[in-house]
């Protein structure tokens, strides 16, 4: 074969179109990375003990492992790393390392790119939206698994909970998953 430039074209072309298929599938697995890592044994029973389920049904170690990672750390209007972080900047946080995915950083913002759900609806990754303080969609949180989700507190940073808590269920206004 002769190198010419119709035939670099086409082999440029062609790698190209290569780099494009691998990169697809590199984007589809960041997003849909939560099957392929187990959890740690150690999470996996941390978690399990704590929402009330089988070992065996934490299965997305990316996720437990973040949660596992930011378990504790304060609260802190705006902030967005281990040193303080509020509730919609978790979410965007986690949804960014655990998902591959970038969602709007507030929760506002968030509410408007929401497919709703009811609540016996939920799965693992949704949101769960509060009202506090008279304010509409003013707290949000990340639905897990056995009516159980993450979010970061004001008091207490973040930590898993039961939706159904008596002081927070209450507020509890919204839910659904993010729109593709």
């Amino acid at each position: 074969m002769k190198l010419n430039i119709k035939n670099l074209i086409f082999l440029f072309l062609v790698g190209c179109f290569i780099l494009n298929l691998w990169a697809c599938k590199s984007k589809k697995l960041a997003a849909n990375n939560s099957s392929y890592q187990k959890p740690k044994s150690s999470i996996a029973n941390k978690y399990a003990e704590k929402m009330e389920v089988n070992k065996s049904d934490i299965n997305n170690g990316n996720l437990y492992q973040f949660i596992n990672d930011w378990e504790g750390v304060k609260y802190k209007m705006g902030g967005l790393d281990k040193n303080g972080i509020d509730c919609s900047g978790f979410v965007y946080t986690l949804y960014k390392e655990v998902y591959g995915r970038n969602i709007p950083r507030n929760t506002n913002a968030l509410i408007n790119v929401l497919k709703r759900k009811y609540e016996n609806e939920l799965v693992e990754g949704d949101l769960v939206f509060f009202d506090y303080d008279g304010k509409k969609y003013s707290h949000v949180g990340v639905y897990l698994q056995n009516g159980y989700y993450v979010h970061a507190s004001t008091r207490k940073g973040v930590l898993v909970m039961k939706l159904k808590d008596p002081y927070t269920y209450k507020y509890f206004s919204r839910c659904g998953e993010i729109k593709n």
